[in-house]
């Protein structure tokens, strides 16, 4: 995975949306008040890939799951009783206050609510910006979605939103797809049913294959069959699953030869504070629809039920209210 170094004590949570209750010195671009979205990757807008219109994997802000300080004096700002607490993604929203590089937070419209558009401060986003900036389906399309978990099916919702004709959602548990309907998936495949690899089913299905596939599994099988089962001649598969660090990726050259293009991508290809204000602003004109991404709704002490909610895969997104 992107991490493996276990950091304790630590404050975890990088997921959220608040409001700036105090600013550090030198800070213009952000005041007390405003309304914004912590996030785990940053722009410090300097680095090359801030400069790059091709990127958002900044230099000095990139996802780090090691650090658990702050990047000016690599000190923490959290403690109890004079021991210091580790930090978690440069954001630790497990908390009422939190301390974020100014990098890190995404301004946003105050009208939002802070208690739906805080799902786009990582998966949703990831899974909607992988289809709609990376993959581009044309409308009239047909796009497959392998893993039908938030991040897939936030994938079929920029699908959806493209003007996709037909969505075909890859998933080996079968109760996910009646979900699945709610976010424009059209067809359901489940691998499991099939003796054959689920590239080739998919092939059939579609007169030679997909346009677009996005795969959201981090499976190494899934990833291949991602790639083949878009069509020769202009096919396009994005991956957005995170595999073992140690997995290896293995396709036939012939099928790079046979004109499909393969892409990977990190947070949808957002640059967080650039980008997320009209990611929010979709919401807001009602283009995006985040509403039914939401499960579950629960109070701070009652954490440890969230957890057991996604361990299971009960759900989508659980929404964790601070002030309750």
């Amino acid at each position: 995975m992107l991490g493996q170094t276990p950091l304790f004590p630590r404050i975890f949570g990088h997921e959220a949306a608040g409001v700036v209750e105090s600013v550090g010195e030198g800070i213009s671009d952000l005041k007390v008040g405003d309304h914004v979205l912590p996030v785990f990757t940053g722009e410090c807008g300097e680095c090359k890939h801030c400069e790059s219109e091709e990127s958002n994997m900044c230099d000095l802000l990139r996802i780090n799951t090691d650090r658990g300080v702050m990047l000016s004096d690599g000190k923490s700002r959290f403690s109890i009783d004079g021991v210091p607490i580790n930090h978690f993604l440069g954001t630790s929203t497990f908390s009422e206050y939190t301390v974020v590089h100014r990098g890190c937070l995404a301004k946003i419209n105050p009208l939002a609510p802070l208690d739906k558009v805080c799902i786009l401060s990582c998966g949703i986003s990831t899974g909607l910006g992988a289809t709609l900036n990376v993959a581009k389906p044309k409308k009239g399309s047909s796009v497959a979605v392998f893993g039908l978990g938030a991040v897939g099916l936030a994938a079929a919702e920029g699908a959806r939103i493209a003007g996709a004709s037909r969505i075909i959602g890859v998933d080996l548990n079968p109760s996910r797809f009646e979900e699945a309907k709610k976010f424009g998936v059209t067809d359901f495949v489940n691998p499991k049913e099939h003796d054959r690899p689920v590239q080739e089913v998919i092939a059939e299905m579609t007169n030679g294959g997909v346009d677009r596939s996005v795969e959201c599994t981090g499976h190494i099988d899934a990833m291949i069959s991602a790639f083949e089962c878009v069509h020769d001649g202009w096919g396009v598969a994005v991956l957005v699953g995170v595999p073992n660090k140690e997995a290896v990726f293995m396709t036939k050259p012939i099928n790079v030869l046979n004109e499909r293009t393969l892409k990977g991508t990190f947070f949808g290809n957002y640059k967080p504070r650039t980008d997320l204000p009209s990611v929010v602003d979709m919401y807001m004109k009602k283009k995006l629809e985040l509403d039914k991404f939401i499960t579950h709704r629960l109070s701070f002490s009652d954490i440890n039920k969230a957890f057991e909610l996604m361990v299971k895969g009960q759900g989508l997104r659980c929404i964790i209210n601070m002030e309750e």
